[in-house]
């Protein structure tokens, strides 16, 4: 029997889920519809930029916290893709800014959801002290 998610780590996961799924979703269509690179072939770009994200599907769906908190490694890859574009492609910042806010919600709510909802199943990774 699995404990109950309080409203606010609920809401946590939400964000982190929706970041997560926009980005799925949008970086296969920028990459290959909406502004296909004309260095990258588009299975490259699928490899990629859509692989990665594909690796912790199984456990952000599961709400397992310990997913939500190594999956923010991945994400990091789509945060810096995104800064890189929005300094370097002006013809692409309106896509590199979706980007931005998709990966920054699903950093924002992993890592929250995988704070919370990780003490509320008594998970830590603190040493406890010794008894004295």
């Amino acid at each position: 029997m699995t404990k109950p998610q309080k409203h606010s780590t609920q809401t946590y996961r939400k964000i982190a889920l929706i970041g997560y799924f926009s980005l799925l979703i949008f970086m296969p269509l920028w990459l290959i519809v909406l502004a296909p690179s004309s260095a990258l072939s588009p299975t490259l770009s699928l490899v990629m930029f859509t692989l990665p994200l594909l690796f912790p599907m199984k456990g952000l769906l599961q709400g397992n916290p310990y997913t939500y908190a190594w999956s923010n490694f991945i994400v990091m890859i789509y945060f810096l893709h995104s800064l890189t574009a929005l300094w370097v492609s002006a013809d692409e910042r309106v896509y590199a800014a979706l980007e931005l806010i998709f990966a920054s919600m699903m950093f924002y709510g992993g890592t929250y959801y995988a704070k919370y909802r990780g003490q509320e199943l008594g998970l830590s990774i603190r040493k406890k002290k010794a008894e004295q």
